[in-house]
């Protein structure tokens, strides 16, 4: 490690204010570790990287019904089409551009870093941090939501609290064990949840009236449901950058796994959508969280009603593992680029980030008294703060910096690019607009306190009260030759 004033001297490098020429290079952490010799802790292959993207974006269909019971079955099924196109795709670009150009630990917080400077690049790790921990603090609540019809004792009071905090305990440590073992868990968990819609959808297709895909009324819409819902279930693609420096190859990797992971989290909304709105009569009031279970029972009987339930459990236990995957080796990038206090950067002997581990877990056990619409809300205001200051760096990134090597490039120029991100940014100004007052407060305030939390860091550094430093293993920008990057250079996001 490095001290913290060694690292400002170093700035130029550390957040990337290079100059602009072609053949730049840049070594991540991960490469620059490989290079040395390695540090013994096994990488995150493709597979297992697949179902990570897809446990941070989705973990299956379990909470899409809302969309139905706010907007009726044809706005659900080209909601979830149009959303895929609008935010979904253009974010998955973004993450397979930048996260390759800055292959290393906290993602989306060194790239806004690097085009903005370390304030915004901390207002960003915080509102996403924290949006991450709010996210996270809902699936311990919704497994116990699923089990709960089984062991009524679970509804409330105590036995739910304790209830809570060993589940989140248990699958603490599971991180603490180490993120290859959470990557194959995820793999795991992602076949044992989709299976049965798989199984459901080819016993509703004799049932199918297509008449019912198209019921709509546009007088009873509740929008700010349709459009958290909607959007819950389809952001958080740059979650995964957050631990880049984990993956095996990731220049190459993450591009391909993102678009694996782009069919299996938009087929699998569709897939049950399309045939269950059709298969039975659509009331719906009576679409809400955890009904695909009780059509699973009108069409294949207690099994299959079993099965669903057992899948959505247990798929709330991988979206948990795998966010707090990415939150705890976000603070650890961080801390690594100086950012947090140097404890954060301390690995465990499995290599996986002790101190950011505990402190999303308390995070996780503090929010989890807020309500399931409360959770939706708030994190997706915080979320929406800090996709607003990655648009912002990835095009600052593409007018000041074009000719650096991105190994995945989005096949846009700058006005492409800009184009490309208007309708998300529309989209997150109407999903902000609508949040009610209550939850904008709470998020404006928890803005402000990073405001205040970043300066304060600084004043307790220059005080030595704690110890900043920066990784000596951090990426340095290495001159080529002059050539541009081979064609082979640049990966494809198509599958």
């Amino acid at each position: 490690m490095i001290s913290r004033s060694t690292a400002v001297k170093r700035a130029n490098s550390a957040f990337l204010l290079m100059e602009d020429r072609v053949g730049v290079k840049y070594e991540s952490v991960n490469e620059s570790k490989e290079r040395k010799g390695g540090h013994g802790i096994p990488k995150v292959s493709m597979v297992p990287l697949v179902f990570l993207i897809f446990y941070e974006v989705s973990g299956g269909p379990f909470g899409i019904e809302d969309s139905v019971k706010a907007a009726g079955p044809l706005l659900a099924i080209v909601g979830f089409l149009l959303f895929a196109v609008i935010w979904s795709i253009p974010e998955a670009l973004i993450t397979a551009e930048m996260g390759t150009m800055f292959p290393e630990n906290g993602g989306y917080v060194v790239w806004v870093s690097s085009a903005l400077g370390p304030f915004w690049g901390f207002q960003q790790g915080w509102a996403k941090w924290l949006s991450g921990v709010i996210d996270n603090a809902l699936y311990p609540v919704l497994f116990l939501d699923y089990v709960k019809s089984s062991v009524p004792a679970l509804g409330g009071g105590l036995p739910r609290t304790f209830a809570v905090l060993i589940l989140t305990v248990a699958l603490t440590y599971m991180n603490y064990r180490g993120l290859t073992i959470v990557g194959w868990v995820a793999v795991f968990l992602g076949v044992f949840s989709l299976l049965p819609f798989f199984v459901m959808g080819l016993i509703a297709i004799p049932h199918i009236e297509p008449s019912r895909w198209f019921e709509m009324d546009l007088d009873n819409v509740n929008w700010g449901l349709y459009l958290n819902t909607l959007f819950w279930n389809l952001n958080y693609w740059d979650s995964i950058s957050t631990l880049a420096g984990e993956v095996e190859n990731p220049k190459r990797t993450l591009p391909r796994a993102l678009s694996y992971a782009l069919v299996l989290v938009v087929g699998g909304y569709l897939y049950p959508l399309i045939t269950c709105t059709a298969a039975v009569p659509v009331v719906r009031e009576s679409w809400t969280d955890g009904y695909f279970s009780d059509i699973a029972k009108i069409l294949g009987g207690f099994w299959l009603h079993s099965w669903i339930q057992a899948a959505a459990a247990l798929s709330n236990m991988g979206n948990f593992v795998t966010e707090m995957s990415s939150d705890s080796y976000q603070l650890l990038g961080m801390a690594e680029r100086g950012m947090l206090p140097e404890f954060f950067a301390k690995r465990s002997r499995y290599g996986t980030p002790l101190i950011g581990i505990l402190f999303s877990a308390f995070g996780v056990v503090l929010l989890s008294w807020m309500s399931f619409q409360e959770i939706i809300a708030a994190e997706n205001y915080l979320y929406c703060f800090g996709m607003i200051l990655e648009f912002i760096a990835f095009i600052k990134l593409r007018m000041t910096h074009p000719s650096t090597s991105r190994p995945f490039r989005i096949p846009l120029g700058t006005v492409g690019s800009v184009l490309m991100i208007i309708p998300p940014t529309i989209l997150i100004v109407v999903v902000m607009v609508l949040a009610s007052f209550k939850v904008m407060a709470v998020s404006v305030l928890a803005v402000l306190v990073g405001f205040a939390l970043q300066p304060a860091l600084v004043y307790m550094e220059k005080k030595r009260w704690l110890r900043f430093s920066v990784s000596e293993d951090l990426p340095d920008l290495l001159e080529s030759s002059a050539a541009p990057p081979a064609e082979d250079d640049t990966t494809p996001l198509v599958v």
